[in-house]
């Protein structure tokens, strides 16, 4: 009796270390503390070392001279992620710390995890969907670490800064991948291929009553079965569960100034610099919850927490539907002829939502002397407000049946293979017939934004050229299931093209130009023999009088006439075969 008492003793022992040995700095702390990168990659470390259902993985480097790591959770301890996709099984991937300022989803995937493995809180782990996390993505800016970047939030008491080690905030990076980061992120992404992606964050702006916001793909710009499911079927469970746990939702509040209830609120449009955008060029159901700034930390974590859990359970109850709707939207856009480039909201279609927020009110700053603004959060008032979630293409482009881009260009390239486009290099020297782009004008921004001085309003004319290619040249045909993501990346007039990134920036200056007193001789002579050229410059010089006065505007008009104006200038160096 003696030994079974002392056995019990012991065995109780260890089951109390077991769960202390479990427990997160958040909890220990009573939600006033998150923990360091080295911290939480040991708990996440703890995890797989001591659950056959987990194993880390070891990713690609980040800018910060560390690697990303990947968290596989499988009740059946399968890790290979083909198979479990062959078996139909879901697979839901969570993104944590991309702003490591905003760690909410750090803690709460810590707690999730670990509830799940030890069947905690009425959690087990599922049968039909694998679960994939990324602890730190932001590994540089979570070993940044401060108190007070983050001038407008209520906790933790330390936390990262939202830039990675380049300054680069990596929620505008995904397209462009500037950052090492985005292309580790991209091998994982395409590893794991996720039905269900959440991108974890908190939010700014204004002030109200709702701990948690909620930004989904656009529904309009996913399209396809995907689209109307999200939009009709798995959203309306995500507001419904999340009010029955206590934290009714609204939709990002992009309003970020007190007229919000007069407004009305906006749809996010996800263009893919955004993590949401670019998982929807590949069809996958994409989310960026985001915590209000203003609440406790505490708070912002149960709230996320919670979230994780109904769309973990929304996953696993509609597996097999978001399986079979993703398969067949992909299928689709093999074959899909036309591609929207650009969008914007559509004016005549609202939905009421109700929004909680607080009155608000003006008074003399102590600061300036001048009115600023306030709320009150002793007047509290739920509100009907219009929600303009539905967006309309103003931009399209008809696919071409392949895209041809020279090895010279090989930035755009490396991107183009890390998000594994399907591509073939030419075996020989080739002459082909190709639909060849001109730039003819366009916008710069005046100011750098993320490492760019992105190009809008970009114009451009298509001409017919016959074009050597060299051996090694890249061939793209567009029947593939990345059709979307090669589009919007290679059409010069896409608003997140690579154009539009600055990657093609070369062709914009003119190498070569001529002395107006040797071209004089040559232009005439070309102008005897090519009375076409003429009769375009005495039409110009008609229309045009200060043209008619520039003796070297007309010189330079009369060069790019001429066989003696380098063809690169301008043409845009991805072509098309149609």
């Amino acid at each position: 009796m003696k030994r079974f008492f002392l056995l019990l003793t012991i065995a109780l022992r260890m089951q109390a270390a077991f769960a202390q040995d479990l427990e997160t700095i958040f909890e220990r702390t009573k939600g006033a503390e998150t923990p360091t990168y080295e911290q939480g990659m040991t708990y996440f470390r703890r995890l797989d070392q001591q659950f056959p259902q987990v194993q880390m993985r070891t990713m690609g480097q980040t800018d910060s001279g560390e690697p990303l790591h990947l968290l596989v959770i499988s009740k059946d301890k399968n890790f290979d992620l083909a198979q479990q996709r062959k078996k139909g099984k879901a697979i839901f991937l969570i993104d944590n710390a991309i702003h490591p300022g905003e760690p909410d989803g750090v803690d709460a995937c810590q707690m999730l995890l670990r509830n799940l493995l030890t069947s905690k809180d009425g959690l087990n782990l599922p049968d039909n969907v694998v679960l994939c996390v990324i602890p730190f993505y932001n590994i540089d800016g979570a070993l940044n670490r401060n108190s007070t970047s983050r001038v407008n939030q209520n906790g933790p008491n330390s936390y990262g800064f939202r830039a990675n080690g380049q300054n680069y905030d990596l929620n505008r990076d995904f397209v462009k991948a500037d950052s090492r980061n985005a292309m580790a992120f991209a091998e994982i992404f395409h590893l794991v291929d996720p039905d269900v992606f959440v991108d974890t964050h908190v939010s700014n702006g204004a002030d109200y009553q709702h701990v948690m916001t909620l930004i989904a793909t656009q529904h309009s710009k996913l399209g396809g079965g995907l689209g109307p499911f999200l939009h009709t079927k798995m959203e309306p469970y995500l507001y419904e569960q999340m009010k029955a746990k206590g934290y009714p939702m609204t939709p990002y509040v992009t309003n970020f100034g007190p007229n919000v209830t007069k407004e009305g609120f906006s749809g996010f449009i996800d263009y893919p610099r955004y993590s949401t955008g670019f998982a929807a060029m590949f069809q996958t159901l994409g989310f960026m919850p985001e915590t209000h700034m203003l609440k406790s930390y505490e708070q912002r974590v149960k709230s996320t927490y919670e979230l994780l859990k109904i769309y973990l359970e929304f996953t696993v109850t509609n597996a097999q539907e978001i399986v079979r709707l993703r398969k067949a939207d992909r299928e689709a856009v093999r074959t899909q002829q036309e591609f929207p480039l650009a969008w914007k909201k559509d004016e005549s279609r609202s939905r009421p939502i109700e929004f909680l927020g607080y009155e608000h009110g003006y008074k003399p700053s102590d600061v300036s002397g001048q009115p600023r603004l306030y709320y009150d959060r002793s007047k509290p008032f739920q509100m009907s407000v219009p929600y303009y979630d539905y967006f309309v293409p103003t931009l399209s482009v008809k696919k071409p049946k392949a895209y041809l881009i020279p090895q010279a260009w090989w930035p755009v390239i490396e991107r183009l293979k890390a998000n594994h486009v399907v591509m073939k290099r030419l075996d020989q020297d080739t002459t082909l017939s190709v639909e060849a782009y001109r730039i003819e004008s366009y916008q710069t921004s005046p100011r750098p934004y993320e490492g760019h001085y992105p190009h809008s309003d970009v114009k451009v004319s298509t001409h017919t050229q016959t074009i050597h290619f060299r051996k090694g040249d890249y061939y793209m045909e567009c029947n593939q299931d990345k059709n979307r993501y090669l589009v919007e990346t290679l059409e010069p007039t896409s608003p997140e093209g690579f154009f539009a990134w600055n990657f093609f920036d070369s062709i914009l200056q003119q190498k070569e130009g001529f002395s107006d007193y040797v071209f004089e001789d040559l232009a005439a002579e070309f102008l005897k023999s090519h009375p076409e050229a003429r009769q375009k410059l005495e039409e110009k010089r008609a229309q045009d009088p200060a043209f008619a006065k520039n003796g070297r505007a007309q010189l330079d008009f009369v060069h790019k006439l001429s066989p003696y104006y380098e063809p690169e200038h301008m043409r845009y160096p991805v072509f098309r075969i149609l």
